[in-house]
């Protein structure tokens, strides 16, 4: 595995630089005679791979971050967009976890989140608050996996935080305790979550029905092709035993 990190920017540039590497790496890999996987859980035996998102706001005129208050604290708004990320991340991970095999990675808790609980610093959260200067305040997404679609990603978390701050959503307390102690909050399947996204009015308002109708559609395809194939697991434990 390797960690590779991007510079903060605007969002939609953001996207087109995690695209972009993704493509230049498999052809750098494949013209030296290997394979890169941007897969969420690749191996049985290791971690997951992960896609962080860093995320703040700013002022448009001044460049100003808008998640702090200017003496060192959060601002209102830093925690309506925190509250929303909580309460809407679960039903935009069909799209943070959009593959069948997205979710072996958030199995046994090994360095995945595996609840929307945040943290100050606390790297066992859905949501860590990195400690940093006052102008670098930001919000860490430890949940998107590395096989998100960086476009679809970014937006959905934009999505989250609006609302949060459209609704003057507040967010749990951070804690200092080991999340992964903590009861499970996120889909664990992919079914589920395509549920949840298609229960969402909000989202669907602002994704659009149109997008989120196809997108469905795909996913529930998708697994039905991946339900119809008898695993290797399955002929090993079962064939010969049941």
């Amino acid at each position: 595995q390797l960690e590779v990190n991007f510079h903060h920017a605007g969002a939609l540039h953001k996207a087109d630089e995690m695209f972009n590497f993704k493509r230049i790496a498999r052809q750098a890999a494949l013209k030296q005679g290997y394979y890169a996987s941007f897969m969420s859980k690749p191996m049985t035996a290791c971690p997951g791979s992960a896609m962080h998102i860093h995320q703040s706001l700013v002022d448009s005129e001044t460049g100003a971050n808008l998640f702090t208050d200017g003496e060192g604290g959060y601002s209102d708004l830093f925690y309506a967009y925190l509250g929303g990320l909580q309460k809407y991340t679960p039903h935009v991970m069909a799209i943070l976890a959009p593959n069948v095999n997205s979710y072996r990675r958030f199995e046994g808790a090994e360095s995945c989140p595996t609840n929307g609980e945040g943290g100050i610093d606390n790297r066992t959260t859905g949501f860590r608050l990195p400690l940093s200067d006052m102008e670098a305040t930001r919000i860490e997404n430890r949940i998107p996996g590395s096989d998100t679609n960086p476009y679809l990603a970014i937006a959905v978390s934009l999505v989250c935080g609006y609302l949060g701050i459209k609704e003057q959503l507040h967010p749990s307390e951070p804690i200092t305790a080991n999340a992964w102690d903590l009861p499970y909050t996120i889909p664990r399947t992919l079914r589920h979550s395509l549920d949840l996204l298609e229960r969402s009015e909000q989202l669907i308002e602002l994704l659009g029905e149109r997008f989120v109708k196809i997108y469905v559609d795909l996913k529930h395809r998708e697994i039905a092709s991946f339900s119809g194939v008898v695993t290797a697991w399955e002929r090993e434990h079962l064939l010969l035993t049941v």
